[in-house]
C-alpha cells in the first residue's frame, strides 16, 4: 500500500542558550494511507515533536518528510488534536468547530452544514448551540475532534488527546475514534504512552525509546476491529511492546 506520509533518516537537535539537545535520531519511517498509527513511548521520547514535524511545524535538522496528499494546492491537508481541546470560551460549539474553516472560500452556510455534519460523527447532534463550559470532559475533546474534521484532512495527527479523562469516558472516546476511523478512512497518527490505547485503536505501533528518540520497533496488530479488550492476542502483544520498552536502544 502506497505511504502517505514517508520520514527517511529524521534528525532534530534544539540549541538553547548554546546548548544542543538532541531529540530524534535517525528515525525511518512509513505510515501507509488510511492506516491507523500509533507512536508509543514514555514521557519526554519525543513523540509530541514528531508529530509536529509530520506537520510541518518543525524542520528537521537532518533527512527528509515527504507528505502526498490528494490535492497540493490545498497545502497539506493536516488537522491536529491535543490534549487540551484548546476550544475558544466566548463561541458556541458550533462556532468552534467550523473555526478552522474561516480562512478559504467557504460559505457561512457550507460552515454550518460541515460543522453539524462533524458534530453528528462524534455523536454530538444538537450540541451545537452549547458553549464550552455547559460540557464535560469528554464532549468538550469531541468537539476538538469534530473541529479537525469538519476541514475534511487527509491526515488526523492526534496528541496523547485522551490522556487528561478519566478511565470511563477515555475508554467510550478510544471505542468512538475507533468507529469514526471505519467510518471516515482517514490516515491517524495518534500519540500515546499506554500500551492498551494503541493496541486497541492501532493497525500499527511505533515503539519510540531513548534519548533522543529512536525506533526500537514497528508492530503490525493484525487484530480485526472492532477488538475487545485483553484478549489473547493484544496480551501477547502488550508483553512484546513492554520487552521493547525496556530495552535499550542500539
Amino acid at each position: 500500500m502506497e505511504a502517505i506520509i514517508t520520514l527517511d533518516h529524521i534528525g532534530l537537535t534544539f540549541t538553547r542558550d548554546g546548548q544542543q539537545t538532541e531529540v530524534l535520531h535517525d528515525l525511518n519511517l512509513a505510515v501507509p494511507t488510511r492506516h491507523f498509527v500509533a507512536v508509543l513511548g514514555p514521557s519526554g521520547v519525543g513523540k509530541s515533536t514528531l508529530l509536529r514535524v509530520i506537520a510541518g511545524l518543525l524542520k528537521p535538522n537532518a533527512g527528509q518528510v515527504s507528505v502526498n496528499t490528494r490535492n497540493e494546492r490545498r497545502g497539506l491537508p493536516v488537522a491536529m488534536v491535543f490534549q487540551d481541546p484548546r476550544l475558544l470560551p466566548w463561541r458556541r460549539v458550533a462556532g468552534n468547530v467550523g473555526f478552522g474553516l474561516e480562512h478559504g472560500q467557504v460559505s457561512a452556510a457550507v460552515r454550518r452544514e460541515k460543522a453539524e455534519a462533524a458534530l453528528n460523527l462524534v455523536g454530538l447532534a444538537g450540541f451545537s448551540g452549547r458553549f464550552p463550559h455547559e460540557l464535560s470532559g469528554g464532549q468538550r475533546q469531541r468537539v476538538s475532534l469534530a473541529r479537525a474534521l469538519a476541514v475534511d484532512p487527509d491526515i488526523l495527527l492526534m496528541d496523547e488527546p485522551f490522556a487528561a479523562l478519566d478511565a470511563i469516558t477515555r475508554e467510550s472516546l478510544q471505542d468512538e475514534l475507533a468507529r469514526i476511523h471505519v467510518a471516515t478512512r482517514k490516515t491517524i497518527v495518534f500519540v500515546t504512552h499506554s500500551i492498551d490505547e494503541a493496541l486497541h485503536l492501532a493497525d500499527e505501533v511505533v515503539v519510540l525509546t531513548g534519548k533522543p528518540g529512536r525506533l526500537a520497533a514497528t508492530i503490525s496488530v493484525g487484530v480485526p476491529k472492532p477488538r475487545q479488550r485483553d484478549t489473547a492476542e493484544l496480551v501477547a502483544l502488550s508483553a512484546r511492546i513492554r520487552a521493547e520498552l525496556v530495552t535499550p536502544p542500539a
